[in-house]
């Protein structure tokens, strides 16, 4: 089960686009330890709209390619794995932490589950 519903997500997403309060604000007023998730589901939110904070149905695979095309980008331009998340359409920056360990521990072929 998930920490936080998506009308919760939605909720505090819109409370910070009010401009009242800041993101450490918001953590503080709804009992969060911190307040990057609030960072996250906003950044979510601008690039994926409401649809971008539901969780997913289905858990989606990608391909070796795609994934090393991801790995590829992250290096040659330093971004984070949340900016390189967004910028290749994925909602969840935490699936590109366990690409990067496999493919530093075994390569390219350590990226294709079929194995």
């Amino acid at each position: 089960m998930a920490k936080y519903s998506e009308k919760f997500k939605l909720m505090l997403v819109r409370e910070y686009q009010t401009g009242k309060l800041g993101y450490k604000l918001l953590a503080e007023k709804y009992g969060m330890k911190e307040s990057t998730p609030i960072k996250r589901w906003v950044k979510i939110y601008e690039k994926f709209g409401t649809e971008g904070l539901m969780r997913k149905k289905h858990k989606e695979t990608y391909s070796t390619q795609f994934k090393l095309d991801i790995l590829r980008y992250m290096e040659r331009t330093g971004s984070s794995e949340m900016d390189t998340a967004l910028h290749f359409g994925i909602t969840n920056h935490s699936t590109i932490g366990p690409w990067k360990k496999a493919y530093l521990e075994g390569g390219a072929e350590a990226l294709d589950k079929r194995k």
